[in-house]
């Protein structure tokens, strides 16, 4: 892996002094240029411990809290959101839309090289729900990679629909082959989005017209390429380094708004991540949140403390021992 060509400095970030963003330019693909963008969290830790984090779907990184906490706990922070996403989306791109995971891992390798080149050589790969997904593919796909650990928020193993809508899937997901520009129904409702964000029943500020209640919208090819996904999972990962799994210790579901909400998955089945866990490797530990939302470190102030306290002693178990950098 090499880092990007000629990369643009770092630039002030909308979260705040305490962060900066430099974008990661990539190879034009069907819709055009294409971009990455690196989130790095300052002043950094004297450390040789960096983590990036992948966000997930229909999102980009704001979480501040997450980025003081490993701070604090000794690693470099950095977030990337992935191309068409977020900090790296362009006037030209329709959101999300990929029609192979794999079109990520560019995103990936350019980032590390940046994380590595800067200092720190014990690199752990953190990622929620489909960046959850995407961040173990990576995992598999570039062994080589050096990676440590890998730390999973509610990943995204498989569809959460009724088995009526699951039917169809297969057929859309065909679709994509042909018509990758097709667009197909989400299935998704806005009451994550209002779950949330504080201006309706959260407690999160972030930017709507890049993480909307109402989800962009989803096409067959981006549907193939999730389905391809699940499918290299359920074959099994056999990922080499640790894994840590985190979700939710229930799902909820109703046909209108509860405050149930605030303290179940509404998004994904837990019951499918519980089972499909071990399939991502050998030494895969999975533990339930109680009272966690989709996002554990959005959920409310104790389960979020409940799951850094998780993440960070599952990480100094696993490990090797803090260098300077």
């Amino acid at each position: 892996m090499t880092a990007p060509t000629d990369p643009a400095p770092y630039q002030p970030d909308p979260l705040g002094p305490d962060f900066q963003l430099r974008h990661l330019p990539q190879p034009d693909d069907y819709e055009g240029p294409v971009r990455a963008t690196l989130v790095r969290h300052v002043p950094a830790p004297t450390s040789n411990r960096a983590v990036l984090y992948v966000h997930g779907f229909n999102d980009y990184f704001f979480q501040r809290e997450m980025a003081a906490e490993y701070a604090a706990h000794g690693f470099r922070f950095y977030a990337l959101d992935l191309r068409k996403y977020g900090r790296a989306l362009l006037p030209h791109q329709r959101p999300n839309n990929v029609r192979n995971l794999a079109e990520y891992f560019e995103d990936l390798d350019a980032a590390l090289a940046v994380i590595r080149a800067e200092g720190s050589a014990t690199l752990l790969l953190s990622g929620h729900s489909t960046g959850g997904l995407i961040a173990s593919l990576y995992a598999q796909a570039r062994s080589t990679a050096g990676l440590a650990a890998l730390v999973l928020n509610s990943p995204f193993l498989d569809l959460f629909q009724p088995w009526y809508k699951k039917l169809a899937v297969p057929l859309a997901a065909g679709l994509g082959a042909w018509l990758p520009d097709f667009k197909v129904p989400s299935g998704l409702s806005d009451k994550y989005g209002l779950s949330l964000h504080r201006a309706y029943r959260g407690q999160w500020d972030y930017d709507l017209a890049w993480k909307p209640n109402h989800i962009f919208g989803i096409n067959a090819g981006w549907l193939r390429a999730i389905r391809q996904g699940h499918r290299q999972v359920r074959r099994g990962l056999q990922l080499p380094m640790p894994v840590l799994v985190l979700h939710s210790d229930r799902t909820a579901a109703a046909p209108t708004w509860s405050d149930d909400f605030l303290s179940a998955d509404i998004v994904l089945n837990v019951a499918h991540i519980r089972a499909l866990s071990p399939r991502l490797g050998p030494h895969t530990t999975v533990r339930a949140i109680a009272g966690g939302m989709h996002d554990l470190f959005l959920s409310a102030p104790a389960v979020r403390a409940a799951a850094y306290q998780a993440v960070f002693a599952w990480l100094e178990s696993v490990l090797p021992p803090k260098a300077s950098a």
